[in-house]
């Protein structure tokens, strides 16, 4: 277990160590270091990060980071967590040969020309650059047609902002949202709720309602399965009752005898 001392080290480390590498993982060789997680230390200077070569996977959301120079010798990371941050400049990426999921919601990204260090890599299939669960976004966001450009810009991306737009489900979603908007679209007018009079069921009242067949099997099954029903509600009840009985003779068992003088 960590001591209180180490907790309160790590919970405000504005720089990256091979100490606090270490501490964090447990491994002695900072490359062997695989997997790590850096989230909300108050990280502002990346340090000796660039010794972990091997390091695949990589958190470092919420944190005070703006230079990503340490982060251009990782080859092989290909999972990396920069969301919350103050991020402007991504070129160190560009070497980041491996690299397939990236995060970088919640920064200060203001062109789409930021990106284009990124082309270079093929592996690169799922980009976030705004969350709108945590209400994280970047200025390119603002841009209109942002999302064309990239999408454009990255050929081989699978998902942007969560959002799958190509592969398994992508055609289903992208229905049920145009479905969607166009139903938001004829249903508010400035932003209030139309009520239509036209309006009809899709289907006949009765619709819904089970239809018995005269098949004399079907309603014997019918009469054991309310039968069946009605036992088990009884059971219940009987149930209910016992642990009731159960847990007050418990209380009062619990309860300090009381002496009279």
């Amino acid at each position: 277990m960590e001591s209180k001392r180490d907790k309160d080290q790590d919970a405000d480390c504005e720089k990256i160590t091979a100490v606090l590498l270490k501490s964090r993982t447990g491994e002695f060789d900072l490359e062997s270091i695989l997997f790590l997680k850096l989230r909300g230390l108050g990280i502002h200077d990346l340090g000796c990060l660039g010794e972990c070569m091997s390091l695949e996977k990589l958190d470092l959301s919420a944190n005070n980071i703006t230079n990503l120079a340490p982060l251009a010798s990782l080859r092989l990371l290909s999972v990396l967590g920069l969301s919350a941050n103050r991020i402007s400049n991504l070129e160190p990426l560009r070497s980041c040969d491996s690299l397939q999921h990236l995060n970088l919601a919640g920064n200060i990204i203001s062109s789409i020309e930021s990106l284009h260090c990124l082309q270079p890599l093929r592996k690169l299939e799922n980009i976030r650059l705004k969350d709108n669960t945590y209400n994280y976004s970047n200025p390119v966001c603002r841009n209109s047609a942002y999302r064309n450009i990239v999408l454009e810009m990255f050929p081989n991306i699978k998902v942007l902002d969560g959002e799958r737009v190509v592969g398994r489900g992508s055609d289903l979603y992208q229905l049920c949202k145009d479905i969607d908007d166009t139903i938001k679209a004829g249903l508010y007018k400035n932003g209030q709720l139309v009520e239509r009079s036209d309006c009809k069921p899709w289907v006949e009242d009765n619709y819904w309602e089970i239809k018995r067949s005269n098949n004399a099997i079907i309603e014997e099954a019918y009469k054991q399965f309310n039968d069946v029903l009605h036992e088990c509600r009884l059971l219940n009840n009987r149930a209910t009752h016992v642990i009731s009985q159960t847990e007050r003779s418990m209380s009062l068992k619990k309860q300090p005898k009381q002496y009279a003088i």
